[in-house]
């Protein structure tokens, strides 16, 4: 967890917000005038709001931007306490929708940010004006997955059948920047001692990278299948499939297989539009961050 007011050379330069209703310290950006149209920026692993520092600065001049740092992320607590799930990462969102009274919402999600906006929105299909997705899938409909796991995945499986997994993803203090280049982002130049640190930070020790660890075991054993298909079952996925939606990727993503995600999206949304990014990779925010502000800009406009 990283200090309240550390704003890493003003390259995080947002006054902090947190919020207790979920029995820990949560985190969240909200800048821009609060009567404007909302965006929701939610970000993955191993990131936390800081992936999103361009859109917040350029999108609040014209929206109300807020970006929670999710349970075990950032600026947020990483509670010993909780179950580390999709279903969980959902309930937290719900309640500080609740909290901050947003309505309307037009979500950007990317990595875990999609399947975390996917299923709120089938549990509150009436909140969410749009769904921005970048570099993630929803996984809901039945586009044949790939046979071979991608190279983060790979990658993921050989260290827990090794028994080193924990000790590296326990150890994001450091590893954190080989970790993010294994899912794959192809803009060195931004990386710097602020750009190291930021991302660094939140995990000082093993027990504040438990979020961490267990996002990408969630997905490898499918742990977070059955909360998605009581989402899916209890779900008007008509209602959810009429939302504007559209789709951008990084084509060199090494986490999530750039064409099947596509296909995936289009299976569910062949009239909505796909924006490939080809030199981009896993994350898209920090390889071509004007172009995707750009792109959310055009679609909140005309949605």
């Amino acid at each position: 967890m990283i200090g309240a007011k550390e704003n890493f050379n003003n390259t995080w330069p947002f006054n902090p917000n947190f919020f207790s209703g979920n029995g820990f310290k949560q985190h969240y950006v909200d800048e821009g005038k609060e009567n404007n149209k909302v965006i929701l920026c939610l970000h993955g692993e191993p990131t936390w709001g800081y992936i999103y520092r361009h859109f917040i600065r350029e999108l609040s001049k014209d929206f109300r931007v807020v970006v929670p740092d999710l349970m075990g992320f950032g600026k947020s607590e990483t509670p010993k306490n909780k179950e580390y799930s999709l279903k969980t990462h959902v309930e937290n969102l719900e309640n500080l929708v609740n909290y901050l009274e947003l309505k309307n919402i037009y979500f950007v999600g990317q990595d875990w940010g999609g399947p975390i906006l996917g299923a709120y929105t089938l549990r509150n299909l009436t909140n969410t004006k749009g769904m921005f997705l970048i570099n993630t899938i929803f996984g809901y409909s039945r586009t044949e997955k790939p046979k071979e796991l991608t190279p983060w995945f790979k990658w993921i499986k050989k260290n827990e059948e090794n028994g080193t997994l924990d000790g590296i993803l326990g150890e994001l203090n450091t590893t954190v920047l080989s970790i993010m280049k294994l899912l794959n982002f192809t803009n060195s130049s931004i990386i710097d001692d602020n750009w190291i640190n930021a991302y660094a930070s939140p995990f000082p020790n093993r027990d504040s990278c438990l979020g961490a660890i267990n996002f990408p075991l969630d997905v490898l054993h499918g742990r977070m299948v059955p909360f998605i298909i009581d989402c899916l079952k209890n779900g008007d996925m008509k209602s959810f499939l009429d939302i504007p939606s559209e789709l951008v990727y990084g084509m060199k993503d090494r986490a999530i297989e750039p064409d099947y995600a596509i296909k995936d999206f289009q299976a569910l949304y062949p009239n909505s539009k796909v924006t490939k990014l080809e030199n981009a990779g896993h994350f898209s925010q920090e390889d071509e961050p004007y172009k995707i502000i750009e792109l959310i800009k055009e679609f909140v406009s005309n949605n």
